[in-house]
């Protein structure tokens, strides 16, 4: 899950009195404020994008060769009122099945996104209530103290934990309150501060990039692809493995040559941190028994996640149209939704943290998580507008006969660096999958390619940007928290990201030749 950030100009002003120049600072605009202009630029385009369509079959999928012209119908009331509405229809627009129509007050099926606005808020209720027990952190505090005096199992171990946090749900802003900790320790271990950012920052954010369940990336993305959660997991899952091994491999790597050398570190040591080790033998808290109960809790709950969500029939089988097994679950988001609230008052009772306590929690939870889930809704709202004015299919013509022709390997790198700039521009996951995936999803079906393949191709490039992209707060805060230059970091993880730009070309495009 990832928000806006800001990104620092300087521009030179005065006033009357001869005061000095006053520094101003640009602040790169919110993914709403991103998405609401995206709108507004989607509602004025459709004026001017030609109005047309696919057939499609029973599946909803289109037929390559059968784009035709056909009038929108709508006058320009109608787009005002389109535009208007917009948000609205993000969240619970009903489309006419027979005229493909959108609007709250139709017969149809759901097009609106409620059931993915759910599943956050859901999801936002149970994290805020997990680390209101406070046995993530204390666990985590346990296993840093733990490891002290083995260095590279330190960070491996912090490294695959937050990697782990990461593929699951989503762990990245999070990890902003364990600075303070990993921090002064790394140094105690005779690390600089580039070794516990980049334990941190890649430790997560290569989690993300390939994330099997998360459902701020692939569970939106996913949804918005009209495809299982599960579709496509086997590839992500050993995606994840190789990736996160080459990560914290770079990061032990570089935090060993440290340790030799401290003359070799990229960012130096400030005033006292060669003298950190001072309370490096303190030990945290010990883990109570509610403490265990809730990380034991909280790691069922994921993985019977995962067990309901994969299609455990196509897994095993490898093919596609296999018959699901009698006890495969096959749940969505609103079953999904139900887990996450049910679990949050699980774990608040196992955390015995009182009614009143867990009631708030778990409203200051969903509240917490308002923004990405009202990114959701917006980014669906442009969706809608494209799809009133017919111009959707207009744009997949326009986009086919460049995939069509092409191998499916090229076809997934396409993906791929399709949704580089996306990213920069849009560095919430969620609002970037919502916007993207309409279009990009049956892409696929005219290369002959899974649409997993374009889950995990889009997310791919999400995660990778936002390991480095100045609008990403989990980058430009963590590096501002851990006391270390962005343009230091720059300098540390760009062969990391030339290494991981390669492996992930190769597993998308095998992927797509796989599938």
């Amino acid at each position: 899950m990832s928000g806006g950030s800001t990104r620092a100009d300087e521009a030179v002003g005065g006033d009357q009195g001869g005061t000095p120049p006053k520094k101003r600072k640009f602040t790169f605009p919110s993914a709403l404020t991103v998405l609401a202009l995206v709108t507004l630029a989607v509602w004025a385009l459709a004026f001017l994008i030609p109005s047309g369509e696919y057939k499609r079959k029973d599946s909803g999928a289109p037929i390559q060769g059968t784009y035709h012209r056909v009038s929108s119908g709508l006058s320009f009331v109608d787009h005002l009122k389109d535009l208007f509405l917009s948000p609205v229809n993000g969240l619970y627009g009903i489309q006419d099945t027979k005229s493909g129509f959108v609007a709250p007050d139709n017969s149809g099926d759901l097009y609106g996104s409620a059931g993915v606005f759910l599943f956050v808020l859901a999801i936002g209720a149970f994290i805020t209530v997990v680390f209101a027990t406070g046995a993530l952190d204390r666990g985590i505090a346990r296993l840093a103290h733990a490891l002290r005096d083995r260095g590279a199992l330190l960070i491996i171990g912090i490294m695959v934990v937050f990697s782990v946090l990461g593929t699951v749900e989503g762990f990245a802003e999070e990890t902003l309150g364990f600075y303070g900790l990993i921090v002064p320790l790394m140094l105690a271990l005779g690390y600089d501060r580039m070794v516990a950012t980049g334990a941190i920052i890649l430790g997560a954010g290569v989690g993300v990039l390939c994330s099997t369940v998360n459902p701020f990336a692939t569970g939106v993305a996913s949804s918005a692809a009209d495809i299982s959660l599960g579709d496509g997991i086997v590839l992500r899952f050993v995606m994840w493995i190789v990736l996160t091994a080459v990560t914290v491999a770079y990061v032990v790597r570089y935090g060993k040559r440290v340790q030799k050398n401290p003359d070799r570190s990229i960012v130096g040591f400030l005033p006292g941190d060669r003298e950190q080790g001072a309370d490096r033998d303190k030990e945290p808290p010990e883990l109570t028994g509610l403490h265990k109960a809730v990380l034991v809790a909280v790691g069922l709950v994921f993985a019977f996640m995962i067990f309901s969500v994969v299609p455990w029939s196509s897994a095993l089988t490898g093919k596609a149209d296999a018959t699901p097994y009698a006890w495969e679950l096959d749940w969505s988001f609103a079953e999904l939704a139900a887990l996450f609230l049910v679990a949050a008052v699980l774990i608040g009772l196992v955390g015995r943290m009182g009614e009143q306590k867990l009631s708030s929690t778990i409203i200051q939870g969903a509240a917490d998580f308002i923004s990405p889930a009202l990114v959701i809704v917006l980014a669906r709202g442009v969706t809608v507008i494209m799809n009133n004015s017919r111009v959707t299919d207009t744009v997949l013509h326009s986009i086919e006969g460049v995939v069509s022709g092409t191998s499916n390997a090229v076809f997934g790198l396409i993906v791929f660096l399709v949704n580089l700039p996306l990213a920069f521009l849009i560095p919430s996951t969620s609002g970037h999958a919502t916007l993207a995936m309409p279009i990009l999803a049956p892409l696929a079906d005219f290369a002959g390619v899974s649409r997993s393949v374009v889950v995990t191709a889009w997310q791919a490039a999400s995660g990778w940007m936002n390991l480095w992209v100045p609008t990403t707060a989990v980058t430009i805060g963590g590096v501002a928290l851990a006391k270390v230059r962005y343009d230091q970091y720059l300098r540390f993880i760009w062969p990391l990201l030339v290494a991981l730009f390669v492996l992930i070309c190769g597993f998308v495009a095998v992927g797509a030749v796989i599938t």
